[in-house]
């Protein structure tokens, strides 16, 4: 059965009620198909029964039905290394919904022309705000602002090194991959090189330079690279490849711990600002409640 709604009211009808709402004309004519070998339509009554109305909407309907009997099918899980790495990611880069939010400043959005509705939820968020922030404060122990406000500091420290490492890291990545790009294609001019070699004279060795002069503008270039930054023996490819993936695999690992390192920073830093505007919205009333003692 499948749900609509007419005239306001929700009903569950069938498949063949269903096709009728969408195209109302559709009961009124006569089926038509148009196969594969034809140019034009034939009609249900040449084909048999088995192609009229009745017939067509009753394996429709059975369709439909096992359609919604069917458990939702789930997802291909990733297949390569990089997809199951951006899955990872994306699910540490996004924000946890449950996590404790910012109280909202109700007087300064009263005073920039909030109204009434917006008050009230207001008041509602900033205390199931306040009731998150005062369970994750417990949750890390602490028993004071104090220590709240140096863990704040600590986070942020490690946050900070992290990416100090990650940038490195980065950035040692980007040289070997370049290296490796200069490698494989001074590689590739092996046969032109050796080709000069066999030259037995200057005029030959000038005559097949110009004859292969793009694969010495690349075999010169690499070789300046590899003189500008003190490598005299070439790396061998495969060390190389596998020097470069687990470099891709500690950064990627060093990017999931800044992303957890950041989370943390955050939340703790969310907690310490609502404490923050808990303390200060408490202070005039301890204050009034002092001077009555008095």
């Amino acid at each position: 059965m499948i749900s609509i709604t007419q005239k306001g009211q929700n009903k569950n009808v069938g498949f063949p009620t269903f096709l009728y709402c969408l195209f109302p004309t559709l009961l009124f004519y006569p089926l038509h198909y148009l196969t594969p070998d034809r140019t034009k339509p034939i009609t249900a009554r040449k084909l048999g029964d088995d192609f009229d109305r009745a017939a067509v909407f009753a394996v429709l309907e059975q369709n439909a039905a096992r359609a919604a009997e069917a458990p939702a099918r789930s997802p291909d899980p990733p297949r390569t290394i990089k997809d199951r790495l951006q899955v990872a990611r994306a699910e540490i880069a996004a924000p946890k919904q449950d996590g404790v939010q910012r109280l909202v400043d109700i007087e300064q959005k009263m005073a920039e022309g909030k109204g009434r509705g917006y008050e009230r939820w207001a008041k509602i968020h900033n205390l199931k705000q306040a009731a998150k922030t005062l369970s994750v404060y417990q949750q890390y122990g602490f028993t004071s602002p104090e220590q709240l406000e140096a863990a704040v500091d600590t986070a942020y420290q490690k946050m900070r090194q992290t990416s100090g490492e990650l940038k490195a890291l980065e950035t040692k990545l980007q040289g070997k991959k370049k290296l490796q790009r200069q490698v494989l294609a001074y590689a590739q001019t092996k046969a032109a090189r050796d080709g000069l070699r066999a030259q037995k004279s200057e005029k030959a060795r000038a005559a097949y330079r110009q004859a292969h002069e793009s694969d010495f503008i690349i075999a010169d270039a690499a070789a300046r690279y590899f003189k500008a930054h003190g490598i005299t023996k070439l790396p061998a490819r495969k060390a190389l490849q596998a020097e470069i993936e687990q470099l891709i695999s500690e950064k990627d690992g060093l990017y999931n711990t800044y992303h957890e390192q950041k989370q943390r920073f955050k939340e703790l830093q969310t907690v310490k600002r609502n404490i923050d505007q808990i303390l200060r919205r408490d202070e005039p009333h301890r204050r009034k409640e002092q001077s009555h003692e008095r």
